[in-house]
């Protein structure tokens, strides 16, 4: 079979298989190698070592190294979207803002077998032994790089792959396999141009220029990939977002004019999702509901749930922040009970959160926790909270009766 036939053979199967795109490049080095160390040595990756580990980067430099002799890429797309949330929701201060890759099963479980099951019909299709490896974003693969040269779509100034049909709402997958394939061109049509709404509409500033994120200041790192104490500063403009965040891809005009909403996999898949209105208690969950999840009921509830990554005490972190930023005086009892959590990370952002609210209830709360508290951090985060009832005032008005910061 020549590798133009084995080529639509294999794009057929990954459509059958429920991927929306999937196209072939070559396995060369990839071209955006020399700007992904320059970003990791200027420390972009935060505390996401395994990023700048010498033999990860020797494997984004050189596909051989994870497939011997590989020639080929196989990159696959599954778009994501689901029609954007009524602003009665999105813009409700006591719900928590759930990214909305995270609104369905957890898609590496959803992907990774149809990968599988493309690379066993490579495989079956090849006279001889088959050598490959699949990944979805989990493996040392710049995948983005690949994608791009095989026509996938284009480099935003967002950092995410565009396509020009269908945005940027997309997962991607990949096989490295030492078969000769014919590869796809590069997708000229689309460019940012001089657009820069996502720049400019991100809360935190985690664009240091176009096409370059600072990942400390993103809030999908902050509320997820960071581990511990969210720094200070950057609490206040992370607004009701509690498990990443789509702003960037929410404003990108691409998005508003293409995007469109994702279908099931068809015959033994997932399902078509779910309207979001349904499914407020998912993707929009009230806060002061979240807050008071115990262990077991933070497992029951996000069981199967790309939340979980999060773990319980790095969500209740970031339900704690939000609860701050809304400064609503009812949150105050749920926020004491936190202060007293067995994590003492929540602890300490539960302090944060009272140090926002206007209530003498509040202040007492924090003025209290010395005398029990035992961790230098959470001391601390109260003495801080303290010193913000002292010097940030009035807290009044706009803070008492819902509204957040959003610069």
């Amino acid at each position: 079979m020549s590798p133009a036939d084995l080529t639509a053979e294999i794009k057929q199967q990954g459509h059958n298989l429920g991927f929306d795109l999937v196209g072939v490049s070559p396995a060369q080095p990839p071209q955006t190698i020399s700007a992904y160390i320059e970003w990791v040595e200027r420390g972009y990756a935060g505390e996401m070592r395994y990023l700048e580990r010498p033999d990860r980067v020797e494997r984004r430099r050189d596909p051989s190294v994870i497939v011997p002799n590989a020639k080929s890429v196989v990159v696959v797309g599954k778009n994501y979207f689901t029609r954007q949330l009524p602003a009665e929701i999105l813009d409700d201060p006591s719900r928590g803002i759930v990214a909305s890759y995270a609104w369905d099963t957890d898609y590496h479980d959803v992907m990774t077998p149809r990968l599988y099951e493309l690379q066993e019909f490579i495989a079956q299709r090849v006279d001889g032994e088959v050598y490959g490896r699949a990944y979805v974003d989990t493996g040392p693969v710049l995948e983005r790089d690949y994608a791009v040269c095989a026509g996938l779509g284009f480099f935003g100034k967002n950092t995410m792959l565009i396509h020009p049909d269908w945005g940027s709402w997309l997962f991607l997958g990949e096989i490295l396999i030492d078969v000769e394939l014919a590869y796809d061109e590069a997708d000229t049509r689309g460019t940012c141009g001089a657009c820069a709404r996502c720049i400019e509409a991100c809360p935190t500033g985690a664009f240091r220029e176009p096409y370059v994120l600072d990942s400390r200041r993103c809030i999908s790192y902050l509320t997820i990939e960071l581990k511990g104490p969210i720094p200070r500063h950057l609490r206040s403009s992370m607004g009701n977002r509690i498990f990443g965040c789509d702003i960037c891809n929410e404003v990108c005009p691409w998005n508003k004019q293409f995007a469109r909403p994702a279908a099931g996999w068809g015959s033994g898949g997932a399902g078509e999702r779910v309207a979001p209105h349904r499914r407020t208690g998912i993707v929009a969950p009230k806060l002061l509901d979240l807050i008071a999840l115990d262990d077991q009921g933070f497992r029951e509830r996000f069981r199967g749930s790309p939340v979980k990554r999060a773990k319980r005490r790095g969500l209740l972190r970031n339900v704690a922040v939000a609860l701050g930023n809304w400064g609503d005086t009812v949150a105050v009892p749920a926020l004491i009970d936190a202060l007293h959590d067995h994590e003492p990370l929540i602890r300490g952002h539960a302090a944060w959160a009272l140090g926002q609210i206007d209530a003498v209830r509040a202040r007492r709360a924090l003025e209290a926790a010395p005398t029990t508290e035992d961790d230098e951090y959470v001391r601390g985060e109260v003495r801080a909270a303290i010193e913000s009832h002292a010097t940030d005032r009035p807290l009044g008005g706009d803070r008492a009766r819902g509204a957040y910061a959003s610069t």
